[in-house]
């Protein structure tokens, strides 16, 4: 569909310009939604504000509950722009971005899932995380008005205390990474690796990887290509265009 021919009839926000479908499925909410970049982090820095981080996928049950609840409500969609800087992320688009929030979530929460709803200060550390968040007290769980006002006056009256807590959640994950990775980035070796994965699981009939159902994920492709640019493998370049 294209976006003239979009039933709403506000303006679209900024992720009308994405190629994600997921993020185009944002694109006519009245949350005034950044794609993950530079725009949206000097935007929080230059206006101080928290940043609200909402990653999800299009096949998400309760991403698509939590939009039609939360991001479609125009007196929540208010509040979030004023209090907040508001991105969107495709956790199929940016597994990178969503492996480090969802590290984050666990060692907040103890467990994790989708919709994450993250908050972040200015530089991008996390200091408090849930998943599906309801538009009123629900479950037991406050609503995310409430949610967003708490953090607000948090921000406003004891910032000391938002900026310790995400230094701390920010020093867990680093050293999570470096017992990960050995502290070192991977090697050739480990690329190889990668490569040899990818091309046995690769299906020749259909393209893809694995069996059915497949969902698109464009860090495998990217990884193909550059495996391509690196080794002048043809195999890496074959698959990658067929899929």
């Amino acid at each position: 569909m294209a976006a003239t021919d979009h039933p709403h009839t506000r303006p679209p926000n900024r992720l009308i310009n994405e190629k994600s479908p997921y993020l185009l499925q944002h694109a006519y909410n009245p949350v005034d939604w950044y794609p993950w970049g530079d725009e949206a982090f000097e935007k929080a820095r230059r206006e101080e504000k928290p940043i609200f981080l909402s990653i999800g996928y299009s096949t998400c049950y309760w991403c698509h509950v939590m939009e039609r609840e939360v991001f479609e409500d125009e007196a929540i969609a208010g509040l979030m722009n004023k209090t907040a800087v508001c991105i969107k992320v495709d956790r199929e688009e940016r597994p990178d971005v969503d492996r480090v929030y969802m590290s984050a979530l666990q060692a907040m929460s103890g467990s994790g899932g989708w919709p994450m709803s993250m908050f972040l200060t200015p530089d991008l550390k996390p200091f408090f995380g849930a998943t599906y968040i309801p538009p009123a007290e629900r479950y037991g769980r406050p609503g995310f008005p409430q949610i967003l006002t708490r953090i607000a006056e948090v921000w406003q009256n004891d910032r000391t205390q938002v900026v310790e807590a995400g230094e701390r959640i920010q020093k867990y994950l680093v050293e999570q990474s470096e017992r990960e990775i050995g502290g070192s980035a991977p090697d050739a070796k480990a690329l190889d690796a990668g490569f040899e994965y990818f091309s046995r699981t690769y299906d020749e009939k259909h393209g893809g990887f694995g069996g059915a159902p497949k969902f698109p994920r464009p860090s495998v492709l990217n990884f193909l290509l550059r495996y391509y640019a690196k080794t002048k493998n043809t195999r890496a370049l074959e698959v990658a265009l067929a899929t």
